[in-house]
């Protein structure tokens, strides 16, 4: 009879820790992420080497269960964000997936504008259409696309950009059927849809679709960007510094370690990021010794919705502060800033 008992004990204690394990909560929980060296993800065609590394930051983001869930609770520097918070409306998992892989692979994009620019050489640029990022439920485009399509041209016509597709469509009438032709796994096939208003603004006529432009730059020499499914747009700023380094004969590193953070747009700005503190913790933990930081500007929404909001780099100076670490937190405002601190850095002494 007890035998009994403590069997069906311990089988009520292995189902719950299997649910606990496996049901997810709609949280999710952003804890220190990893370095990777970018030697082993950006290769410019015939480029140079260098003594020191630049690497790039990530933070982990993973589905909430209940125990790290509970975890999270305890430990400072993980922090749990509501799925809303990190999603956008109608945004499913895969979704988001997809839009944080292309966030990744269009930061790539401007970083090797950005670099080749700043070395003076050659650039030109490829349109290869509407890129799909989510699906509007109840819409045509639902049944037939799926995130991560590319459209290059409705009813035979080409666009050079997103703003000509989308004022093509915007001539039709609710009704109008057109052909789209899609390219999705290296297969190109056509579909036709007809075009609805969508159901929170009648006025608006579309397929129901969240896009944007894909373009790719062509470079000379050839870059190759490897970034094995790491997602998001942060990594912007260190790409650009390695495909520069690359592209020089000069040593950028000085043959420290150095990582960072931070957006690039084409002009060369570094824009703000999420999780800085995470990745502070992560570059001390991997023996970062320099630690580049968006100098941003807090913008008016992020400043209404939290008055006590300060920059990426203060944020990363607070972090570095606490948990006592040598690194150096640098600000930067712009690719020519932290181009300009590396140029000015003394080499590393070999003892």
């Amino acid at each position: 009879m007890k035998n009994k008992l403590w069997f069906t004990i311990l089988l009520a204690f292995t189902i719950l820790l299997l649910f606990a394990s496996f049901y997810t909560l709609p949280y999710y929980v952003q804890k220190p992420g990893n370095a990777f060296v970018l030697d082993d993800i950006v290769e410019v065609e015939n480029g140079t080497e260098s003594e020191g590394d630049f690497s790039l930051m990530t933070v982990s983001q993973i589905k909430a269960n209940v125990f790290s869930y509970l975890w999270a609770l305890m430990d400072e520097y993980q922090i749990i964000y509501p799925v809303d918070q990190v999603r956008a409306p109608h945004e499913s998992e895969d979704e988001y997936s997809v839009r944080q892989l292309y966030l990744m692979d269009n930061s790539a994009q401007q970083a090797i504008e950005v670099a080749y620019k700043q070395a003076g050489a050659d650039l030109s640029y490829e349109y290869n259409g509407i890129y799909v990022l989510n699906i509007y439920p109840g819409m045509p485009a639902e049944k037939i696309l799926k995130a991560g399509d590319r459209i290059t041209s409705i009813d035979e016509h080409i666009f050079q950009s997103s703003e000509e597709f989308i004022d093509y469509v915007g001539g039709k009438k609710k009704g109008d059927s057109i052909t789209v032709t899609i390219e999705r796994d290296n297969q190109v096939f056509d579909e036709n849809l007809t075009l609805q208003s969508f159901p929170d603004n009648p006025e608006q006529i579309g397929l129901g679709i969240s896009l944007v432009d894909d373009r790719n730059v062509q470079s000379d020499p050839q870059v190759l960007i490897d970034s094995s499914g790491i997602g998001g747009p942060s990594a912007g700023l260190m790409y650009s510094l390695e495909i520069y380094d690359q592209l020089i004969p000069e040593d950028l590193t000085k043959g420290y370690n150095i990582a960072g953070t931070g957006t690039i747009s084409s002009d060369g700005e570094v824009g703000r990021i999420g999780g800085i503190e995470q990745k502070v913790i992560a570059a001390d933990r991997q023996g970062i010794e320099i630690f580049l930081a968006p100098d941003d500007t807090i913008p008016e929404d992020v400043a209404a919705e939290d008055p006590d909001a300060v920059s990426n780099y203060r944020a990363a100076v607070k972090t570095a502060e606490e948990i006592g670490t040598d690194m150096q937190i640098i600000p930067v405002k712009t690719f020519e800033d932290a181009l300009k601190y590396l140029l000015l850095l003394e080499k590393k002494s070999s003892s």
